[in-house]
């Protein structure tokens, strides 16, 4: 199997690191610019360096294309690659809206190619180990589900990143980055997916310090060269959430929480216990008893769920982080293309739950803005838990 990566920003390094853990040879990758695309040749120690997204699309020798640019490019780079019969793996959102994310759906099943989505946080082992738990009524009936997803690298008007462009991210901001992060764990563990939801979008820093040059994701703005710009897209986001089955749920978002670097938690509430995470302590999951004592399983293959145990890599008490989840996505969606049966169950989280993620966006924002409560088609979602 050989891949190419499009995008060698921060998320593309992520890729190329976990491509080269699991020896998949990379063919090329693809920059947003010449200058670009050749720094990072030699930064990443890869020989070659496709001049555009039509040369990449010819090279034969490509299987798999990585998707690891600006959301506005990610409909026409996964639909070159199709049409080229790669398979391709996209960084979230698939598309700018769900017409893009739709017709994508399509053109994967027309063209017989296998897509995916980069919901890597899935893969962290005590996320697989809560989704055992809930699968097999460890907790009884889910009856509620909270938490949030938290980040503080926005939090200064000096702060500044593409994705606060809405030509280049789109019309939604912090719910599209990472709100689709938590809603695709909370539906893909529960085998739930949202029915209604109540939001409350707020933009908390109205005008931003814009450089002249460009910025790393995550990284503090260098230089006094600036122009200020008023931001249209959330900096917060609050959403009450109903599930199939009667199901509840809240999800709160932010980027702009001081002192929360990273933080994804979720709970889910059900008739017997609860169990919950925290993205910031990935390596154990809390499990909420009545009767009994509360526990918490720390990561140990050993004692983990049957399911769930082949997603932990090393044994107790050596810690597996945010990289390491590339590491088992890319491990299932290669494992996958390599078996060549594109018709057969997949497991990887599929361009179908990329769609739901981006059909819920939009009825956020479609409550939001007419300030109630708003019905989501299940139809619309396809197979959002898959």
């Amino acid at each position: 199997m050989r891949a190419a990566v499009i995008g060698v920003g921060f998320v593309g390094r992520a890729h190329v690191e976990a491509l080269r853990r699991l020896r998949i040879d990379i063919a090329g990758v693809l920059g947003s610019s010449p200058q670009r695309t050749q720094e990072q040749l030699k930064a990443l120690g890869i020989e070659r360096g496709y001049s555009s997204l039509e040369e990449l699309a010819r090279d034969s020798s490509v299987d798999v294309v990585h998707i690891c640019t600006p959301n506005h490019l990610h409909c026409a780079e996964a639909e070159a690659a199709l049409k080229a019969k790669k398979h391709v793996l996209c960084e979230k959102p698939l598309g700018m809206n769900s017409r893009e994310t739709a017709a994508l759906v399509d053109l994967a099943r027309t063209e017989g190619r296998a897509g995916a989505v980069a919901h890597n946080l899935r893969y962290y082992p005590m996320c697989q180990e809560a989704r055992a738990l809930v699968r097999r009524g460890a907790i009884g009936e889910p009856r509620m589900v909270h938490g949030s997803y938290l980040q503080d690298w926005l939090l200064y008007p000096s702060d500044w990143n593409w994705r606060l462009e809405p030509a280049l991210s789109g019309s939604m901001r912090t719910v599209a980055d990472v709100g689709t992060h938590w809603l695709d764990l909370i539906t893909w563990i529960t085998g739930k997916r949202v029915t209604e939801l109540c939001a409350d979008l707020a933009t908390i820093v109205p005008v931003r310090e814009r450089p002249r040059g460009p910025v790393e994701t995550f990284q503090e703005r260098k230089g006094t060269d600036f122009d200020e710009v008023r931001i249209e897209t959330e900096d917060y986001a609050s959403v009450l959430l109903r599930l199939e089955g009667g199901l509840r749920g809240v999800m709160t978002v932010s980027q702009v929480s001081a002192g929360r670097k990273n933080r994804l938690w979720f709970e889910i509430d059900g008739s017997e216990g609860s169990v919950a995470w925290d993205g910031e302590q990935p390596n154990m999951l809390w499990i909420g008893r009545r009767r009994e004592p509360n526990r918490e399983l720390i990561k140990d293959p050993a004692l983990m769920s049957p399911e769930a145990r082949g997603f932990a890599a090393y044994p107790a008490g050596h810690a597996e982080g945010y990289p390491d989840t590339f590491v088992q996505l890319f491990k299932e969606f290669y494992a996958y293309v390599e078996r060549g049966d594109m018709n057969a169950p997949r497991a990887f989280p599929t361009f179908e739950a990329g769609h739901a993620g981006v059909v819920l966006c939009e009825a956020i924002a479609a409550s939001a803005r007419e300030r109630k409560w708003v019905t989501v088609s299940l139809g619309s979602q396809l197979s959002a838990t898959s």
